[in-house]
């Protein structure tokens, strides 16, 4: 029974996102990307006890794949996809699509990383559960802001005509980069990687003060979690591009 207990924690990760998949096709954003923050912990906490138990196999990789392409790859794409197919009337609906590009390139980001031994204390690409994170929670976010009749930059930019398509490209892309990423979960990993993972918990919580100090007027304080999600992981993302860009800082 111990073996099974990391796969079970993998199928609760499956459920979550199979939960926001449902739940952002009916247009309920926000919830949706609760279930994806609770995909996420589960992810974590299956990794945590394979090693906890000793418990790794071949099935518990693949399935913790199949797991993440649903809550990281295809429930942030519909998130995207269902946002401006439902409240960017305005423009023609079939630019909706575009975002669903985000699925197949996660598919592929995941299929690389389990046949890279490379990726073993880091990422090459950016990480399925990062994209997800900041795509879900702009939306997430936006939804709050507009049902509570509040007027933000982010919002504005997702009910844009451009920002989505153009948004959800550059993301899919960035899968399927070459870029190296530092892991967040921990384990061995080079000096460099280890002085940009301090620089990037410090500004973290300066972003989440700010996020919090300087929440939008008229929104509950879950907007500004949404917000500082949002923020967090873009700076993860820049600060990999700041270290991809000036190399010998990181030495």
């Amino acid at each position: 029974m111990r073996r099974h207990i990391p796969n079970i924690i993998t199928c609760l990760n499956l459920v979550c996102g199979s939960a926001a998949v449902i739940l952002a096709l009916w247009g309920y954003w926000w919830p949706a990307f609760c279930f994806i923050l609770a995909g996420a912990v589960f992810d974590f906490c299956d990794g945590a006890a394979a090693r906890l138990l000793d418990a790794y196999s071949d099935i518990g990789k693949e399935l913790d794949s199949l797991s993440d392409m649903v809550t990281f790859g295809l429930a942030p794409a519909l998130m995207l996809f269902s946002w401006y197919y439902k409240v960017n009337t305005d423009y023609p609906t079939w630019v909706a699509f575009v975002a669903l590009i985000i699925a197949p390139l996660s598919a592929v980001r995941l299929a690389r990383f389990n046949l890279d031994d490379r990726q073993k204390t880091g990422f090459i690409g950016l990480p399925t559960p990062a994209l997800a994170m900041i795509a879900a929670s702009a939306v997430a976010y936006s939804h709050i802001c507009v049902r509570n009749g509040v007027d933000a930059l982010l919002p504005s930019l997702l009910c844009s005509s451009w920002f989505i398509p153009v948004a959800s490209v550059l993301l899919a892309l960035l899968l399927v980069s070459r870029i190296p990423m530092f892991s967040l979960k921990g384990g061995k990993e080079s000096r460099a990687a280890s002085v940009s993972k301090k620089v990037f918990f410090i500004v973290s919580l300066l972003i989440a003060a700010a996020c919090i100090v300087f929440k939008p007027q008229g929104a509950p304080f879950i907007a500004a979690v949404f917000l500082m999600i949002f923020f967090v992981f873009v700076w993860y993302l820049l600060l990999q591009v700041i270290m991809l860009l000036f190399p010998e800082k990181a030495e």
